[in-house]
């Protein structure tokens, strides 16, 4: 599906490199890496209507099952976006793809079923805000999907994460930090949290700083507010 009628604002992320490169690298990552056994993982068993944030090139789409009623696939970096709508055009659920930041999503409240976070938490300027986001647009008892980096090893890998969160490694990609706590923040945002576990990328190979990646579920507690 097209993006949406209407003016798209002006991009509030852009990228252009590591775009480009992120493109290249990720699609290469989907089997040589096993990201899409991770990604059919991810999204096995959703279904009615899904908010997908930081949707990236669009590689989650093609995973979607077919109970999914429709996906609003939200991306802030234009040629990323792009790329989604391109993909979107694959899928074989609807998937409307869609401009906007994490922090203030273009949606109304509870309207969604579910939603998924893959490797985006890392990257937005305001992680409390932006699940404070996600919580205000799932339905009361709505699930949400991630798949996420961060703290991970032992003393010497997390001291180096966070050596490199203050120097380059945010500029080099595209606003990304090695050092968040995924689970932390979910629980911290008031989400109740389901299964998750601990998974090392790539599955075999060096251990690197953005290795350390966590699978799971977590909920939108089941009484508005």
């Amino acid at each position: 599906m097209p993006l949406r009628s209407g003016k798209v604002p002006r991009d509030a992320v852009r990228h252009p490199l590591f775009a480009r490169c992120y493109a290249r690298v990720s699609v290469a990552a989907e089997n040589r890496m096993g990201m899409d056994r991770v990604r059919e993982r991810l999204l096995a068993g959703l279904s009615g209507r899904v908010i997908e944030i930081g949707a990236g090139n669009g590689l989650n789409f093609g995973h979607y099952p077919g109970a999914v009623s429709e996906v609003v696939a939200i991306e802030p970096e234009r040629r990323l976006r792009q790329l989604a709508v391109e993909a979107a055009l694959r899928a074989e659920v609807p998937v409307d793809v869609v401009p906007g930041v994490a922090e203030a999503l273009p949606v109304k409240s509870e309207g969604f079923d579910a939603a998924v976070v893959s490797l985006v938490l890392c990257s937005v300027r305001d992680v409390p805000r932006a699940l404070g986001e996600l919580r205000r647009v799932l339905r009361p008892g709505g699930e949400v999907r991630f798949f996420e980096h961060g703290r991970g090893g032992g003393r010497v890998m997390t001291f180096s994460q966070r050596a490199l969160d203050r120097t380059l490694w945010p500029v080099l990609s595209g606003g990304c930090h090695l050092s968040r706590e995924p689970v932390r923040a979910l629980r911290d945002a008031g989400f109740e949290l389901g299964p998750y576990r601990r998974v090392l990328m790539p599955e075999q190979g060096p251990v690197l700083p953005a290795s350390y990646c966590v699978l799971g579920t977590a909920w939108r507690p089941g009484i508005s507010g």
